[in-house]
């Protein structure tokens, strides 16, 4: 058995996902890594930090999404070379034939830069989880008939921070939100109908993010662009239109660790929910942290009241299947745990339970 043998399979599982939702040349690109992982040592180089880890490490660490991020950043990076020029765009399918020699060419030619990007953390933000969020907010809104305070855990860049500003077609029937909206957003949805009418009213925001991302650094706005599969453009155009809302309305995320920053900052208040929600979020924290922050967030929902509720809303991995996201809502005084959703992890499709 080889150094890399968790990581070929750990790439080859990667790729089906990635074909399986929809990004067969991005898929196809992590196939060509697995395959030349044994024998190429740049390729080798570019992983040893992941060599003789478990399939279970590698895959928590989302090596095979570092190394996708870091060959569409090669790409993005200069939009007018022959690579940029391989990948998928509005006026064209992507050249796997032309993209991939090209992409081993960048790594064994900038090895330091690819090293850099695969060595951080990733950060994902993906902007159609705003969709699977919302149902959990009308469910706040309808259950308290109070005005909110958001909060948002591991916000990234902090795009669904403006979530109640969008439009949402859910499925060919329903829809939530401005028709004047500048990001509209579409999902298949299963099951019955949320509480569409009840009365959302955000009154504060605020986030917090260990790294949080500067859009106003051309260079982290591209780092955050290019964990987007290349062959998705619906998912590109979504995040451009959400980067330009963030940018005009001027979308704040503080620097801190979730569980150091939610304490004084969650308390419970008279007059209004507090909400405290992250999405895909929780799954990366230490387990001695996703402890810290559970007991953090019970201990506020302790000082909760009839007319100052508590609410933590989170969209995460069903522990009986990672690949789909579970939607569950905690809110105090009563305490009570309801599991509303299921719900694709980019938000392709929500199945409301209720």
């Amino acid at each position: 058995m080889s150094d890399f043998d968790a990581l070929i399979d750990v790439l080859r599982a990667q790729a089906g996902a990635c074909t399986g939702m929809g990004a067969p040349f991005t898929g196809s690109l992590l196939e060509r890594a697995a395959e030349a992982l044994p024998a190429d040592e740049a390729f080798r180089s570019a992983f040893r930090p992941w060599a003789q880890k478990s399939r279970r490490e590698i895959w928590e660490d989302a090596v095979a999404l570092r190394r996708l991020g870091a060959m569409h950043d090669a790409a993005l990076a200069e939009p007018a070379s022959p690579l940029a020029k391989a990948y998928p765009a509005a006026d064209r399918a992507g050249d796997l034939a032309a993209a991939w020699p090209l992409a081993t060419r960048h790594m064994r030619t900038n090895l330091l830069q690819v090293a850099d990007f695969m060595g951080r953390e990733p950060q994902t933000n993906e902007v159609r989880r705003s969709a699977s969020l919302l149902p959990g907010f009308l469910a706040i809104a309808e259950a308290t008939s109070l005005p909110m305070r958001i909060l948002e855990l591991g916000a990234s860049a902090g795009l669904n921070q403006l979530w109640d500003r969008r439009r949402y077609h859910l499925g060919p029937e329903m829809t939530w939100g401005p028709k004047t909206a500048s990001v509209s957003i579409d999902t298949e949805w299963r099951g019955a109908s949320p509480p569409l009418n009840a009365m959302i009213e955000v009154v504060s925001r605020a986030a917090c993010d260990r790294n949080p991302i500067d859009l106003t650094d051309p260079a982290q706005k591209r780092r955050l662009r290019a964990y987007i599969w290349a062959d998705q453009l619906d998912r590109l155009a979504r995040f451009d239109s959400a980067v330009a809302e963030a940018l005009a309305l001027n979308v704040a995320v503080e620097k801190g660790d979730a569980v150091a920053w939610t304490r004084p900052h969650a308390a419970p208040k008279a007059g209004v929910a507090t909400v405290v929600f992250h999405s895909v979020f929780f799954q990366y924290m230490p387990k001695e942290s996703q402890m810290a922050l559970v007991e953090a967030l019970s201990a506020l929902g302790e000082e909760a009241t009839s007319d100052g509720p508590f609410a933590w809303l989170r969209m995460e991995p069903s522990p009986a299947n990672p690949a789909v996201m579970e939607l569950r809502l905690s809110l105090w005084p009563a305490g009570e745990d309801r599991l509303l959703a299921l719900t694709h992890p980019h938000g392709a499709w929500i199945e409301w339970l209720g």
